[in-house]
Formats: structure tokens, C-alpha cells, sequence
């Protein structure tokens, strides 16, 4: 079996008890018990917290661009659009400490900031680009100011959701439901959509609960 580097250790368990605790309640010596290793041990890889909330970031920045990346003149089925969807709510709650506390969050580490508000752009750019495809097929009914409307709504709802689920068991934040996520937000795309797809992705949403 191959042994875990000691510096992906402190990154996943850093994210564990990120997730479960929320960040600001997780120090570098809480991190350094949970690993039994020295609070020099974790030094030598990470000089500090911020360092460490930097990497995982890179790495949800990395699965959440890869993602982001849908071809603005693909076909998209409204199983792909749900698969997408599923993806989407699985790596926020992946990382769900950034969103369980965003703005403090993006606060703390300033440099973090920039780089947040570009896969903001990129999720609008996501939605406008499945919903595009839904308009072009003949699958969806929609003027351009509504769908720029529908967009950012969907883009807040997987922005804020994480923090919305969190409010219905702060007592335990392990208790994560992703797929209310894209239950939710297929029913806002549903109003838009032929009576024929309506339905269909009725059927669809349900699958989430």
C-alpha cells in the first residue's frame, strides 16, 4: 500500500476538521493532535494556517474550474445538466468551509479573493451555457433578460446553499445533503422549460431527495 505523504496527510485532515469544526475554530496544534505529529512537523511543511486554507483552496480551485469548463456550443441533455449539477454540489461539499462562512472566509485571506470571484464568472458562464443549449434544442422558453436573471440566481443558490443546509443542523456539520442542493436548483430551471422537459426533469429532481 502506498504510504501517504505526511504534507497530504495534514491537508486532508486540515480539511476534516475544517469542515466539521469551521475554520476559524481549527489551529495548527488542534491539527497537529488529530495527526500526532509535532507542531514542528506540520511547521516544516506549513508555515501557517493561511498556507494551509491556500493549498486546499488551490485544489478547489483546480476540481471547480475543471468542472466549470462546459463547451459553449455543446448539446447538453437534461440528464447531463443533473450529472453537472451533482458534480457542482459534491465539490462544495467538499470544501463546504469555505461556504459555511464565506465572506469571513475571503476576509481573512484577501488573496483568496480574486480568485473566488473568477469561478463566480465561471459558474454564470456554466448555467448561461446549459441554458443556451436548452434554448437552441427547442427545450427551453426564455428572453435574454431572464435568462441573465435566471443565471445569477442559480449561481447564488449553489454559492449560498451550503450555508443554508448548515442552519438546519449546526450541531453537526458532517450532516451534509447535497442533493437538496440540486433539487432546489432544478426547480428553478423547471418553470422555464417545455411542458414535455418540465416533467421529465420533475421526475429527475426527485431522484435527489
Amino acid at each position: 500500500m502506498k504510504k501517504v505523504k505526511t504534507r497530504d496527510r495534514i491537508l486532508d485532515t486540515s480539511l476534516a476538521l475544517f469542515n466539521s469544526t469551521g475554520e476559524p475554530n481549527v489551529t495548527t496544534l488542534l491539527i497537529s493532535d488529530e495527526l500526532d505529529i509535532s507542531p514542528g512537523n506540520l511547521y516544516y511543511h506549513f508555515k501557517s494556517k493561511g498556507d494551509i486554507v491556500e493549498e486546499l483552496f488551490a485544489r478547489f480551485e483546480e476540481e471547480m474550474l475543471d468542472l466549470l469548463a462546459v463547451p459553449a456550443d455543446a448539446d447538453i441533455s437534461l440528464d447531463q445538466q443533473g450529472f453537472f449539477l451533482h458534480l457542482l454540489f459534491e465539490t462544495v461539499a467538499r470544501y463546504r468551509f469555505l461556504y459555511q462562512d464565506l465572506v469571513n472566509v475571503l476576509t481573512r485571506y484577501s488573496q483568496l479573493q480574486v480568485r473566488f470571484r473568477r469561478i463566480l464568472k465561471k459558474k454564470t458562464r456554466a448555467f448561461q451555457s446549459i441554458c443556451e443549449s436548452f434554448r437552441r434544442q427547442g427545450m427551453m422558453l426564455i428572453g435574454a433578460d431572464e435568462l441573465d436573471s435566471l443565471c445569477e440566481q442559480l449561481t447564488l443558490t449553489a454559492c449560498y446553499w451550503s450555508s443554508f443546509d448548515t442552519l438546519s443542523h449546526l450541531n453537526d456539520r458532517e450532516a451534509v445533503d447535497p442533493g437538496r442542493g440540486v433539487y432546489q436548483m432544478m426547480h428553478l430551471v423547471i418553470p422555464y422549460l417545455e411542458p414535455g422537459e418540465q416533467e421529465q426533469a420533475r421526475l429527475m429532481s426527485r431522484d435527489y431527495l
